[in-house]
């Protein structure tokens, strides 16, 4: 079975040379791998949180897709797609958006972010949130699990809504799945050795510093950007340090080892910085050139990169819309002639059932275990002075939504258990990272119950 990754890329800027070498060079390396099934999509309806210019998102979604594709993305060979092509996607966001829980959402990074900017500023803690903001890693995770991702390449402040779209994902499972696994459990995959390049002015390449180097900009103008690159006033002959350089880490991104070895040690024999910065522009124009020539094709060709858009929309649809039907006839939207079954309430099987039980430490404490229905131990609680706050603290686990629930994992393959910004419990130690997602899930499983 194929590993299949997904890819977004929100359509709000041009790509630069940071893009480039952090994001788009090594996922087109990536999909050529024969175990891998690839999915790149234009996240337009992700850019309207972040823009209200239309001209802007418009010209953002030509310039980026003619950037995969110059850049070697082969759309025959993987599935290359724009997000707002794809109606079953809205529409899983809203089925996922019925299972997901607002204190879930609240946890996110960017909204708590906004929230906390609010209250600096002595506003009201959600002036100027739109819904989307709030909402928008319940979109993320229908971009996800539309398709099943196993994994999703993503920068390290983006793990959070991988995870999220993991958690709403099971929760659906769990109330929709009868007991199969509707939606993969999918991990974000971090890159570590992936280049994040310095900017003109050493700081990281980014639009919003305002110090990028244009990705497919003519040879004249890439070489004056270059020569732009801010470096210190050693003279010609006077050594250079190569590792306290921003112009070296560039040159490294695209040098063969070879190269890079000449280049490291003509620095340190006094290379001047202007020779430096041609030398540069030379790798970088060789590297660019041939696909440089390709973008501006198809940038002129608007009409051929809407028939690859909609040929990979088709190809996408033809995962995306029968697994909505499957998962429209799980959650009970259903054709009137398909068969109906007995509305009358299902008897609860007898048996045990998942259970806290509160003890007495010697030191005079109190404590509660947490039990699933077949006798493992889920949790250990942390000591309480009153027996009254543990039957507080369970009869609010046992009412609250799971998906509300706040486990952490730690580096000790163990999970704690938070409520109102308190670590209440712990897990028990467990083998693996896989063997504790799956009793963090067992664990949810279990309170869901209590709540039935």
């Amino acid at each position: 079975m194929k590993t299949r990754i997904l890819t977004g890329i929100t359509t709000t800027g041009t790509p630069h040379l940071g893009n480039y070498a952090g994001a788009i060079r090594p996922a087109i390396v990536a999909s050529r791998d024969a175990d891998v099934d690839s999915f790149y999509f234009l996240a337009d309806y992700h850019a309207l949180i972040k823009c209200d210019d239309p001209r802007r998102i418009q010209q953002s979604r030509l310039e980026i897709a003619a950037t995969w594709l110059a850049s070697g993305l082969d759309a025959e060979r993987v599935t290359f797609y724009r997000q707002s092509d794809i109606p079953e996607i809205p529409e899983l966001t809203w089925l996922l958006t019925c299972v997901a829980a607002k204190g879930l959402l609240n946890r996110a990074h960017a909204y708590k972010a906004a929230v906390d900017r609010n209250v600096e500023l002595g506003e009201d803690p959600d002036a100027g949130v739109s819904m989307g903001l709030f909402s928008y890693p319940v979109l993320m995770a229908a971009d996800i699990l539309m398709f099943n991702a196993h994994k999703v390449p993503v920068g390290r402040d983006q793990i959070q809504h991988v995870e999220m779209a993991r958690d709403i994902g099971q929760r659906f499972n769990h109330l929709f799945g009868n007991g199969k696994e509707l939606f993969t459990a999918p991990t974000a995959l971090i890159e570590e050795s992936v280049a994040t390049l310095p900017g003109l002015d050493g700081r990281k390449m980014s639009k919003s510093y305002d110090n990028t180097i244009p990705l497919f900009a003519s040879a004249k103008e890439l070489k004056s950007t270059i020569a732009r690159i801010v470096t210190d006033s050693r003279l010609p002959g006077e050594p250079k340090d190569p590792d306290d350089a921003h112009l070296f880490t560039l040159y490294q991104a695209f040098a063969t080892p070879e190269q890079l070895a000449e280049f490291r040690a003509d620095l340190l024999a006094g290379l001047a910085w202007g020779e430096a910065k041609q030398r540069l522009f030379e790798l970088l124009d060789a590297e660019l050139g041939e696909a440089r020539e390709r973008y501006h094709a198809l940038m002129s060709r608007p009409g051929d990169l809407e028939d690859i858009l909609q040929a990979g929309a088709a190809k996408a649809r033809q995962v995306a819309t029968p697994f909505l039907a499957e998962l429209r006839e799980a959650v009970g939207l259903r054709n009137f002639r398909s068969e109906v079954k007995s509305a009358a309430p299902a008897k609860k099987k007898s048996g045990k059932r998942a259970r806290f039980a509160s003890f007495r430490e010697e030191d005079g404490s109190f404590r509660f275990r947490f039990f699933a229905a077949d006798g493992e131990q889920l949790l250990l609680s942390r000591p309480f002075v009153d027996p009254k706050a543990i039957g507080q603290v369970t009869q609010q686990l046992a009412s609250q939504s799971v998906d509300a629930l706040e486990l952490r994992a730690d580096e000790n393959d163990q999970f704690t258990l938070w409520l109102d910004g308190s670590c209440i419990a712990d897990s028990p130690a467990y083998p693996d990272e896989q063997a504790l997602e799956a009793a963090m899930l067992r664990l949810r499983e279990a309170l869901a119950t209590l709540a039935e």
